[in-house]
């Protein structure tokens, strides 16, 4: 996806939404409830949209900055040793396989089997691996997990789970903020302005509806999960990317950042609708069926 083409998709998406939330309001009558009672939906709207997207794509363009951060990575500009000259030759022929620019490569300490991609450009991208990765892996277990990652920047998954957030921001902050309004006029009879329950009745249901609109997010990582192992097969080989994944199964959950866990190669511990990745058996299941 071109960077052209990521902000036409940005920009309909913001569309779309800004369209459907205002189709809603007037199937249900929910405009003229409004407009009676002071608030004019169109500019709740825009501010939802606002906040929502711009929220979302701030954190994009600052995570390759907290990720270094974060993790401690730190990144390879002169290969130092051995290890360090084939991890960033690895990359770079991935890189070039999947017609992507030459990723940022970083190692952080963690003795966790892990790796993650971030960034907001795919032509400029970081890949970091944890030390306990390269040490408790074979070579080729982690080209593939490298490969895993350099799937996740060439199918442009941050800027499209940037996308998917940027929606259920604003779904939460305008529906947060319609019902806000609904419960202080008809239950607290608040006639002007917002009363104290239209604030409390807000931070409520942001709490409400953030967290199952996190339940979207999560659905869509785990279906880019898949994809990415495709992609790492594709690249490295269908045996070698599930031999990293049953050797990522005997470790302990991930030890990354709640932030960029549905970026690594392994998630934290499954807690079924809210776990970013999907199971290591239903992944080496899926590659297994997978026809190359």
């Amino acid at each position: 996806m071109t960077w052209l083409s990521r902000i036409g998709l940005f920009l309909l998406t913001n569309l779309a939404v800004v369209f459907l939330l205002g189709l809603v309001t007037r199937v249900f009558g929910l405009d003229q409830w409004l407009v009676a009672n002071g608030v004019s939906y169109g500019p709740l709207l825009v501010m939802s949209a606002m906040f929502g997207f711009v929220g979302s794509f701030i954190s994009l363009a600052l995570s390759k900055w907290m990720a270094l951060r974060t993790t401690g990575a730190q990144v390879i500009d002169q290969p130092r040793n051995e290890v360090e000259a084939w991890l960033l030759a690895t990359v770079q022929r991935q890189a070039q396989a999947a017609g992507i620019g030459m990723p940022t490569v970083a190692i952080y300490p963690s003795d966790t089997p892990n790796a993650f991609a971030t960034g907001a450009r795919r032509d400029a991208a970081l890949v970091a691996v944890s030390s306990g990765l390269l040490r408790g892996m074979t070579r080729r277990e982690v080209e593939a997990v490298l490969a895993h990652e350099v799937s996740h920047v060439a199918n442009g998954d941050m800027v499209t789970l940037t996308l998917i957030q940027g929606v259920v921001n604003t779904f939460v902050i305008f529906l947060s903020r319609v019902v806000g309004g609904i419960v202080d006029k008809a239950v607290f009879r608040t006639e002007r302005g917002w009363g104290p329950g239209y604030w409390i009745t807000v931070m409520a249901l942001e709490l409400v509806f953030g967290l199952l609109a996190s339940t979207i997010v999560m659905w869509f990582s785990r279906r880019r999960e898949f994809r990415a192992d495709a992609g790492a097969a594709r690249i490295e080989g269908k045996d070698a990317m599930i031999s990293a994944l049953l050797r990522l199964g005997q470790g302990a959950p991930s030890e990354l950042p709640q932030g960029m866990q549905a970026m690594g190669i392994k998630g934290g511990k499954a807690r079924a609708l809210f776990s970013s990745h999907p199971s290591i058996e239903d992944r080496v299941m899926a590659l297994e069926k997978l026809q190359l």
